[in-house]
């Protein structure tokens, strides 16, 4: 079990399918979270806890995940949330882009728990004035942290979207801005994939995605909006009159 668990994290590494604008968001003072070839900003998870009401109606602690999805975020996830059993917290998103397969496995395990989603912005109380890296330092150890939640500039791209997906009740603060960025396949083996092998492995992760997002209760429409941009670095911003209509969210905004 534990080495084909590990062959799937290794086979994940060498073949992606990453949303663009990852370069811009590594944070240089942070260290690497861990792995080999990992991006300074690789996504962590840590408890936080704030005021009444701080992550929704009766919601006061949560589970911050923040970071680029990476192809180890899944055993991070899973140890967070092992680490809180039997206890639901939600999950608070802050996806900084990231691989878009791994996004939905982290959206799966998250609807196998029965853990609720949002998009926010954590601020923990004791990095204010601390460097990057101090702050960085505190939020590994996993918490529970003083925090408070930061709901203004929100922006959800696409591995955010998915992850978000995933959450048996999911929600959307109204200041939140839905950016369907560009995706690419990246292979760490075959660099210059031809473009017949790389047509073949979009037509069959596209069969993927639609099929995770329906059984998510996501209407699949939301894949061919995003397909705009495909190999570009463009980006499409979803109205916010079309959150409903493709199911993005279970709770009113």
């Amino acid at each position: 079990m534990r080495a084909g668990w590990l062959r799937t994290i290794i086979i994940g590494g060498l073949l992606s399918l990453d949303a663009f604008g990852l370069a811009a968001a590594q944070t240089a003072a942070r260290p690497p979270v861990g792995g080999i070839g990992e991006l300074p900003d690789a996504m962590i998870f840590y408890v936080a806890h704030g005021a009444a009401d701080a992550c929704g109606p009766g919601c006061s602690e949560w589970i911050a995940a923040e970071g680029i999805v990476e192809w180890d975020t899944l055993k991070r996830l899973i140890a967070i949330l092992d680490r809180q059993a039997p206890r639901k917290l939600p999950v608070v998103i802050h996806a900084r882009g990231g691989d878009l397969k791994i996004s939905t496995n982290l959206g799966r395990i998250l609807r196998g728990r029965g853990i609720d989603t949002t998009v926010g912005k954590t601020e923990v109380e004791a990095c204010d004035g601390m460097s990057e890296a101090d702050c960085f330092a505190l939020k590994r150890q996993g918490g529970p942290l003083d925090a408070r939640m930061n709901l203004s500039d929100l922006s959800c791209n696409t591995p955010c979207v998915l992850m978000l997906a995933g959450g048996v009740h999911r929600s959307l603060p109204p200041s939140t801005r839905i950016v369907l960025t560009g995706r690419f396949i990246r292979s760490r083996l075959a660099p210059n994939m031809s473009d017949e092998a790389r047509d073949g492995l979009k037509a069959r992760h596209d069969e993927l995605f639609r099929l995770y997002l329906r059984q998510m209760g996501v209407e699949p429409e939301l894949l061919d909006i995003a397909d705009q941009n495909w190999e570009s670095p463009r980006e499409t911003e979803l109205p916010r009159s079309e959150w409903a209509r493709l199911r993005i969210m279970t709770d009113s905004p």
